[in-house]
């Protein structure tokens, strides 16, 4: 029985999403006597967010889900700025035209899982640097400045932790959290927001926005925070050996996000599902509660879904098949990444590298002394071993049982 008697903090409690929340009583009550707008901010530094993002879009989808209102807010002025929490440095400058690239490209996955709209309920996507460019610097200075302490900044967790490593802390970057509590700000008096949402590491920032939307405008804002997302190994959601796990296919094949699901640990599959997917509960219950060899069903069919959403039903449909192909048979499926072997040949560790199945040729060399490197079933046992293949020739490369690819002659 939940402790909850709106929809939304109900639906977000049994699922896992709820870390810390302010005022929940307060919160509760209001979304159950009204429509809620709430948003989440988004950075737009790369032209794809990467799973570590998946969480927050799936709370917007499950605040549209129980009839409340999302606000996706693209950081096209705050990218400019650089938030410095979870950082350990800088992040380099973009061009207005490279941010505004990646909002249209990261809009792409938004608009598979949320409905837009003009509706009450329909999501919306606006960016912040509709009103933080056409700030005033001593009009921020004298207005929004006084609501905010040298002395409380100073023990937020994303200054503390570069200060404690003598890192660079850019006074651009110092200003980030001023210009997010601004957001808040701006947003309730532009879309009567009332809600905002986020990772763990966003509280501080969260926090600041509800206290200056008090002072500056008598309003009632309120916070709500998911736990830090890491796997049952404690690696941080999202990242892998081989790089990112992109959203967008442009950066990140189906097949390759599809088999990411597969490869869940068993530990992880139950809450994977809550968070990632809108199977009923009592059915994740059924498929977490499954032992041994049986799991693989279940991560089977986490994959499927967490894809279906993301990248549309025929990809999962396809990526699935592959795998089946792969594992199963003899063949090499149809969505295998491909990588082109030049005329002259290459070895099989700089293949590996290339494909990203190891991070270096140096960690290929140790997988092929482990006897891990495949080709067509018929293990390689040495890291110089040159492929050469004909034109429009194929063979299998496999890292594992898990790491497939396709070598085609150029």
């Amino acid at each position: 029985m939940s402790e909850y008697s709106s929809d939304l903090l109900r639906l977000l409690s049994e699922r896992g999403y709820i870390h810390q929340v302010t005022d929940a009583g307060a919160l509760d009550a209001l979304a159950k006597k009204q429509v809620v707008p709430g948003y989440i901010g988004f950075d737009a530094t790369a032209p794809s967010l990467h799973v570590g993002s998946l969480v927050q879009i799936m709370m917007l989808r499950r605040l549209q889900q129980t009839g409340h209102k999302p606000i996706c807010v693209m950081g096209g002025g705050t990218t400019k700025v650089g938030d410095p929490s979870g950082k350990d440095e800088s992040r380099k400058m973009l061009t207005p035209a490279d941010i505004d690239a990646n909002i249209a490209s990261i809009r792409t996955v938004f608009e598979k899982l949320l409905t837009f709209g003009d509706g009450p309920t329909d999501a919306i996507m606006v960016n912040n640097d509709d009103w933080l460019s056409t700030l005033g610097y001593i009009d921020l200075l004298r207005d929004v400045g006084p609501h905010f302490t040298i002395n409380r900044m100073l023990t937020f967790d994303s200054v503390k932790l570069r200060l404690d490593r003598e890192q660079p802390l850019t006074f651009l970057e110092f200003n980030y959290m001023i210009l997010q509590a601004y957001d808040f700000r701006e947003l309730s008096l532009r879309h009567a927001c009332r809600l905002q949402m986020g990772g763990s590491d966003q509280w501080g920032n969260i926090v600041n926005g509800i206290e200056l939307g008090r002072r500056m405008d008598g309003v009632e804002l309120f916070g709500l925070t998911t736990p830090l997302l890491t796997t049952a190994d404690g690696a941080k959601m999202g990242k892998t050996a081989a790089g990112a796990v992109w959203l967008n296919e442009d950066q990140l094949a189906a097949y390759d996000f599809w088999q990411y699901w597969r490869n869940t640990d068993d530990r992880d599959v139950g809450r994977f599902l809550r968070l990632f997917t809108d199977l009923p509960l009592d059915e994740i219950a059924r498929l977490e509660a499954l032992e041994g060899a049986e799991i693989n069903a279940a991560k089977i069919v986490l994959a499927n879904e967490v894809t279906a959403l993301v990248r549309g039903p025929e990809a999962a449909a396809s990526a699935e098949a592959t795998a089946h192909e792969t594992f199963a048979g003899s063949g090499a499926g149809a969505d295998l990444p491909v990588l082109e072997i030049p005329t002259e040949g290459m070895r099989v560790g700089a293949a590996c590298t290339a494909l990203g199945f190891t991070a270096s040729n140096g960690e290929a060399k140790r997988k092929v002394a482990e006897g891990a490197v495949k080709i067509d079933d018929e293990t390689v046992d040495d890291a110089g071993f040159l492929i050469v293949l004909a034109a429009g020739e194929e063979k299998r490369l496999s890292l594992g049982r898990k790491r497939h690819a396709l070598l085609k002659g150029a």
